[in-house]
């Protein structure tokens, strides 16, 4: 394995564009980030569900909001509003939607997360 492995998430190695959802993904050896851009009016029921094909998000997620706002439910009931600056570590089985007219741009460092996340 290399020491230094640096990549532009600019020149992402994969895409994906369900509904108001772009995902640019980029592999760094044996881990993968992604970048995730959600549009006002995004919410993880309506516009991810059709791809995943479960209830609720069953992905656990560890990363970084870099703008806009996020509320998000979990199946036991919990509730959190993220905001630009937060980090974040989200169990599975939980929805999520965008609050406001600001897009929301986060950093997902779960590998296997980033790699399979809105893939049909």
């Amino acid at each position: 394995m290399t020491t230094i492995n640096v990549r532009h998430m600019d020149a992402p190695d994969e895409t994906r564009t369900p509904q108001r959802t772009l995902l640019e993904a980029v592999a760094l050896g044996d881990a993968t980030i992604a970048r995730l851009t959600l549009q006002p009016g995004w919410r993880w029921s309506e516009c991810i569900r059709p791809v995943a094909g479960t209830t609720s998000c069953e992905a656990a997620h560890l990363g970084y909001l870099v703008a806009g706002r996020l509320h998000v439910v979990s199946d036991d009931g919990s509730e959190a509003d993220l905001a630009a600056g937060d980090a974040y570590r989200l169990a599975p089985g939980h929805d999520a939607w965008v609050v406001g007219d600001e897009p929301v741009v986060g950093l997902e460092f779960e590998s296997k997360t980033a790699e399979t996340y809105a893939r049909s």
